[in-house]
């Protein structure tokens, strides 16, 4: 079953942006998640470089805690 994945007020990330994001916490890379999500790999970059700057964190480490703190995934 798949997650449902819910913005809310005071995260201010996109649908697509959240699907990146459970891609990433499930450790794919961005080729992988651009197989995935049909998308190009530059388009994953750009999606990452968006999630750390809307989430005010500087690595992986930091949106896992994140996502985690506001109930994302």
């Amino acid at each position: 079953m798949k997650k449902q994945l819910q913005a809310t007020e005071s995260t201010p990330l996109t649908y697509r942006e959240l699907e990146v994001i459970r891609l990433i916490e499930r450790e794919y890379s961005n080729k992988q998640i651009a197989g995935e999500l049909g998308i190009s790999e530059r388009t994953v970059e750009t999606h990452r470089k968006n999630i750390l700057r809307k989430t005010r964190t500087n690595n992986v480490i930091g949106l896992i805690k994140y996502i985690y703190e506001h109930k994302l995934v």
